[in-house]
């Protein structure tokens, strides 16, 4: 999947200021991006110039992503509306880790670096091998012999980790459940407000592409039983043979 390759163009903030003879009030313009911008009304939608009537008024521009379309009415409820944002949000953080997980061990063994398995959908089953598996190849980072223990630590920590997004802990009380930011963002990449905007829509726009990125690649492991990279290249190779038209009977890996 090319797309995951695909980066954002850099985006641009302006901040305008209203004065009054009993002070000045200084008031955020929307974030926007070569001229476009994100939020409110004017943002951009999804039927562009021809969006017009087409965007329904639960929709306001309100939150990050937001292109105006819902024609099931998905979003109606507010309260449904709250609870598909935060799936979405949860879901797209996880392909754009996952989407970097499955192409980068495949990149690097391509490019020298020892593994036992780069392949993404092959490289678990090293767990079950006499010598376990190694975390990029390297037994001094990560080794994982028992899929037990395994469980266990993933559940503790995972568990533990969503306890603190919920509900708070040892990182801060009361946060953002969505975007908690203090011990979270120790870059702080957050403390601007419209910095923080602006972000909050990269990283939304982002992880829908790295979703689709990551379907595209459970596609391709059942039809052609082969990693992002090993297709690419052989695309790129000979692209009227290898193609998704040409493989769009095979329904399972080949041998």
């Amino acid at each position: 999947m090319a797309a995951i390759f695909a980066s954002s163009r850099a985006l641009t903030v302006s901040v305008q200021a209203k004065s009054s003879k009993k002070g000045t009030v200084k008031k955020s313009s929307k974030p926007q991006s070569a001229g476009i911008s994100w939020y409110g009304p004017e943002r951009a939608k999804w039927l562009g110039p021809y969006s017009e009537n087409s965007t329904p008024a639960y929709l306001t521009g309100e939150f990050p992503g937001d292109y105006g379309w819902d024609t099931a009415g998905l979003s109606a409820d507010p309260e449904t509306f709250k609870r598909y944002r935060e799936l979405e949000l949860i879901h797209a953080r996880w392909a754009l880790l996952g989407a970097l997980g499955i192409v980068t061990p495949e990149l690097l063994a391509k490019n020298g670096v020892a593994f036992g398995e780069p392949v993404w959908f092959k490289a678990g089953a090293q767990i079950f091998s006499e010598g376990g598996l190694n975390y990029l190849g390297n037994g001094s980072l990560v080794h994982a012999q028992s899929i037990i223990a395994t469980l266990a630590v993933q559940v503790v920590l995972m568990g533990l980790a969503e306890a603190y997004r919920q509900n708070g802990g040892p990182l801060g009380e009361g946060l953002d459940s969505l975007h908690p930011g203090g011990a979270f963002d120790p870059l702080s990449l957050a403390d601007d407000p419209e910095t923080f905007a602006e972000l909050k829509v990269k990283e939304i726009k982002n992880g829908r592409l790295a979703m689709f990125s990551c379907f595209g690649f459970f596609v391709q492991a059942i039809v052609t039983g082969k990693g992002p990279i090993q297709n690419l290249v052989d695309h790129l190779a000979d692209p009227g043979t290898n193609n998704a038209f040409a493989s769009a009977t095979k329904f399972t890996p080949l041998a």
